[in-house]
């Protein structure tokens, strides 16, 4: 039997950070959806479309892999899927509490859908969209933290 994973986030944009837990993710699962969600509520930089089409150029080449996008709860998003097994990372000390409470939350809200934390590659733990967002903002060179093209679409996103 196949075993399927889901990766939720709001990837905005898509780092290099997310890129390697997609990856470790492929090697553990049999079938990864990336699951782009819509989050309105943090008010994105680029549209859900923009951060759907910069995944899909960002994993192309990777195999069983799906890029969806997704709204609402990701638990009932797991269940229409199919999957019971959410991907969750971990970068610094930092994200435990948050997304040990989003677990919790989760498997109060749906007791047969798992969390799994992977932990990026050391080279990546300290990533983030958000600061890679204010460090483009600022003019510094962010192609060590982003695929090229996701630099330009920033650098063309901040221009005044």
């Amino acid at each position: 039997m196949a075993k399927s994973a889901i990766y939720p986030g709001t990837f905005d944009p898509v780092t290099f950070g997310h890129l390697d837990l997609i990856q470790r993710a492929t090697e553990i699962f049999d079938n990864v959806i990336v699951a782009v969600a819509r989050n309105g509520y943090k008010h994105p930089l680029f549209t859900l479309e923009e951060r759907f089409d910069m995944l899909q150029e960002a994993t192309r080449g990777m195999s069983h892999l799906t890029v969806v996008s997704f709204e609402g709860l990701v638990v009932d998003f797991a269940r229409k899927q199919g999957v019971n097994v959410l991907i969750r990372g971990l970068r610094m000390f930092s994200d435990f509490e948050y997304e040990f409470q989003m677990a919790l939350t989760n498997r109060r809200l749906a007791s047969d859908i798992e969390t799994v934390f992977l932990m990026p590659s050391e080279n990546y733990s300290f990533l983030s969209s958000t600061l890679i967002k204010e460090t483009a903002t600022l003019g510094a060179d962010i192609s060590s933290f982003v695929p090229d093209f996701v630099a330009l679409k920033l650098k063309d996103k901040r221009r005044p």
